[in-house]
């Protein structure tokens, strides 16, 4: 897809529409916050045939259609799948020994043109088509990926339960995870998540076949299906990596591996787990080449960003990070940490595991298998003379003891609870044995997060809610308290009477975001400000209820009107904030 700023170059150089005319259908685009190409080819003003040619005539290229005709696998695979739907490039031609043909939606794509001519150390010759041309012929990857998998299918399968003796099914695995029509598919499966943006890889057995599932953005979906054939050579080809036991099938197993090239670096946390119809593999894709965020790039309320920025930079305390297992609490943690991050104080952290390396801080992973757990770390880190340390997570009573002395003798201390919101953690604290008075007078701040999938900007538009789906809201919820918290915070205007009245915002699905319309993921957060009140609330050992009320005298955003303000600023869906928040 063109950028505005593209098609209205390609338009004005090819004279497609007058200068009043392109003003006008830009105007009209933006009041309905779609891409001007989606506007056009919308309302049939202009045909993709048309626009692409017109496109490849303005920047100089050929523009060729080559729908129905069959690319040779070995060409076709110059540029694996994810790296073609990455840079949105495909090689369906040779010509002589020193150039390769490739087809774009861009003209502009030099990013990708440069990258492939690095790769091949050819030279590369670009040709326009349209997007639904180039939808066809990415079709043509999953045909030869199924002919692939047929292949292997009708090979003879490996006995991996032969009664020989471990050494001869230790040696036949072995050989099964060397088998290159093997290794090609782990790689596929592998490369295909990373330029995915998967966060992990599930490849489950079933009683006919092998399912591999991917979860992007919080949401997991199915990718393909395998022949149960490849079963045993998928399994070792992965526990080969990840340097676990190839004939051990009746007892879990953890690993880890690293993939690295120019273009990205990545960690993989393997669990392998037996089950019924075989060993279930999930993998952790940790990216060790992101960028760590900043404290805004959180996505947190002003007021919010705030009371973090004031509570991290107290010499002493508990900072605690509450909620569900991957809502991101600990990227919010590392994030802080790097901003704690100087020469001038010692930071250590306990983790497990230890899921991104940070230079200048002191990480430990703790071992539960020889008995190093968090309390023992973190009594071993108290001898270390830090200013600052980070818990991976408070489990048990031993662990919430020593963090709480911690933070009370002049530490200030990081870590996470799984509770659904901030105010239940203190009353988590109380139920783990720690007494209200050191709860009070060791905790500075308890956020609570969830993640949310951000709309896909290419493909954004609005609308207002229907009857029923007010008439449903409703039923749910207090909608005169989550709009009197959207006039608060300034999203809007003090005169509006009615959820009804208001725009929202939603994906219709394009070719970028898979169709589904979301595209990456943003925090919704609540705060609970440890105040001199809520002070006082606890050491009279207050209940949950008089804590949250309490709070929300003080002007606590809970995660419910977080998530409402965010997608009335049209950076997720209403769906999404239900979706999480009423987990």
């Amino acid at each position: 897809m063109f950028t505005d700023k593209q098609l209205v170059k390609i338009i004005d150089s090819s004279g497609i529409f007058s200068a009043p005319d392109i003003k006008k259908y830009q105007g009209e685009a933006d009041a309905k916050r779609q891409p001007l190409e989606n506007f056009l080819l919308g309302k049939r003003l202009i045909s993709e045939d048309s626009l692409y040619e017109n496109a490849a005539g303005v920047y100089s290229v050929p523009f060729i259609k080559l729908r129905g005709k069959p690319i040779r696998k070995d060409v076709l695979f110059l540029v694996p799948e994810p790296l073609a739907k990455h840079y949105q490039i495909i090689a369906y031609d040779t010509e002589g020994d020193d150039t390769i043909k490739v087809v774009s939606t861009d003209p502009e794509n030099l990013q990708a043109v440069e990258f492939l001519r690095k790769k091949t150390a050819k030279k590369i010759e670009l040709s326009l088509t349209t997007p639904d041309e180039w939808q066809e012929l990415m079709k043509q990857y999953h045909k030869s990926l199924q002919a692939e998998f047929s292949e292997l299918s009708a090979k003879p399968g490996k006995k991996s339960t032969t009664k020989a003796g471990s050494k001869k099914i230790d040696k036949d695995l072995k050989e099964l995870a060397e088998d290159l029509p093997v290794i090609g598919v782990v790689d596929t499966i592998l490369e295909y998540a990373i330029f995915e943006g998967a966060s992990d890889i599930h490849i489950e057995p079933t009683e006919k076949d092998l399912n591999v599932r991917y979860r992007i953005d919080g949401v997991l979906k199915n990718v393909m299906n395998l022949p149960k054939t490849i079963q045993p050579g998928v399994t070792a080809r992965i526990k080969v990596l990840s340097t676990l036991k190839l004939d051990e099938h009746r007892l879990p197993q953890d690993g880890r591996f690293k993939i690295e090239t120019e273009e990205y670096r990545v960690a993989f946390r393997v669990s392998v787990l037996p089950t019924f119809d075989g060993e279930k593999i999930v993998l952790r894709l940790l990216d060790e080449g992101s960028q760590i965020l900043t404290l805004a790039q959180l996505g947190l309320q002003p007021k919010e960003l705030d009371l973090l920025q004031i509570n991290i930079t107290k010499p002493h305390g508990m900072i605690l990070v509450t909620g569900p297992t991957g809502s991101g609490k600990t990227t919010t943690l590392y994030t802080v940490l790097n901003v704690l991050n100087k020469p001038e104080v010692n930071i250590s952290t306990v983790e497990d595991p230890i899921e991104y390396r940070m230079q200048g801080i002191n990480q430990s992973q703790v071992n539960p298998k020889i008995g190093y757990t968090f309390a023992m770390g973190l009594r071993a880190l108290l001898r270390q003379d830090p200013n600052i340390i980070m818990v991976g997570e408070i489990r048990d009573l031993e662990t919430a003891e020593i963090a709480v002395n911690a933070a009370m003798t002049g530490h200030l201390l990081l870590s996470t609870l799984h509770t659904n919101d901030a105010v239940t953690a203190i009353p988590r604290l109380f139920d783990m044995g720690i007494p209200p008075f050191l709860v009070a007078s060791t905790t500075n701040m308890v956020m609570a997060q969830r993640l949310v999938r951000r709309i896909c900007s290419l493909c954004i538009s609005s609308y207002t809610l229907d009857k029923a789906a007010l008439d449903e809201l409703k039923k749910q919820f207090d909608l005169g308290a989550i709009l009197n918290a959207l006039v608060r915070h300034g999203s809007v205007a003090k005169k509006t009477k009615s959820f009804g009245d208001l725009l929202f915002y939603r994906g219709k699905g394009c070719k970028q975001c898979g169709d589904d319309g979301y595209r990456g993921r943003v925090g919704v957060y609540e705060i609970l400000n440890i105040s001199k009140e809520v002070n006082d609330a606890i050491l009279r050992k207050a209940s949950r209820e008089e804590l949250v009320e309490l709070a929300r005298k003080q002007g606590m955003t809970t995660l419910l009107e977080d998530g409402f303000l965010k997608a009335k600023a049209g950076i997720t869906t209403i769906e999404e904030v239900l979706r999480v928040t009423q987990e």
